[in-house]
């Protein structure tokens, strides 16, 4: 008897390979992010000052004046990064305030038997 945990694993796994090899829809695997971008009405949407829009989201204040007054657009990943913010400005805050996880201490004891054997 089959599970439902391996039937979706091979249907996955059948997806990919068709993907892989040209066959699949690339419709349902792309990722669509608009060449124009409206930065400031997104920054107005959010109700917030050009000060507070660039703080808050990591941009230099430069940047986004030149960008809302159209001296120059946004590149790739950065239009991908406003949109994310036009549509969910809440996670995007939340993930910037995460501290990052903490990272054990390496054990210096082990590294010493390591180097002995």
């Amino acid at each position: 008897m089959k599970s439902k945990v391996a039937d979706s694993i091979r249907r996955g796994l059948e997806e990919a390979l068709a993907y892989a090899e040209g066959m699949g829809d690339a419709s349902r695997y792309g990722v669509h992010v608009p060449e124009d971008i409206d930065v400031k009405a997104i920054r107005i949407k959010l109700d917030m000052t050009q000060e507070e829009f660039a703080g808050r989201f990591g941009f230099s204040i430069n940047t986004l004046r030149h960008w809302e007054q159209g001296r120059r657009v946004p590149e790739g990943p950065t239009r991908a990064y406003l949109l994310v913010i036009d549509r969910n400005p809440n996670a995007v805050q939340k993930a910037l305030r995460a501290k990052p996880p903490k990272v054990p201490a390496r054990d210096s004891n082990a590294g010493m038997a390591a180097e002995a054997a």
